[in-house]
């Protein structure tokens, strides 16, 4: 199944650099959603954070480390470094990402960097 979404993806997207293209299409077949990370696991979704005057990627996809009250925290491999996300800053679901497509999850230029 995986193997498939990825597949499918490819196709959709073929070199598109297009970040909201991309992650329209992510959003489509990656239905393996949940509310609550695993520690472990990777996910992309979509993030807008209330926090003024700061640099954030909208679209992230991250291996989570640690869970909270407030959120999560996960190492966002389009920024190659930890960050923080609150609960209330993830818009819609978090899509699973499983490790057998990871790195072609990692290929894609999908990221979105937004200067709020």
């Amino acid at each position: 199944m995986a193997l498939d979404r990825t597949l499918e993806l490819r196709e959709r997207v073929g070199n598109s650099k297009d970040a909201d293209f991309i992650m329209e299409n992510i959003v489509e077949l990656f239905t393996n959603i949940e509310l609550i990370p695993d520690v472990g696991q990777y996910y992309t979704f979509v993030y807008i954070p209330k926090t003024p005057e700061i640099v954030y990627d909208q679209y992230p996809l991250v291996a989570v480390t640690d869970i909270f009250r407030w959120g999560f925290r996960g190492i966002n491999y389009h920024w190659r470094a930890f960050r923080n996300y609150t609960w209330q800053e993830v818009v819609g679901q978090l899509h699973h990402v499983y490790p057998g497509e990871l790195d072609y999850m990692r290929e894609l230029s999908y990221e979105k960097m937004v200067n709020k």
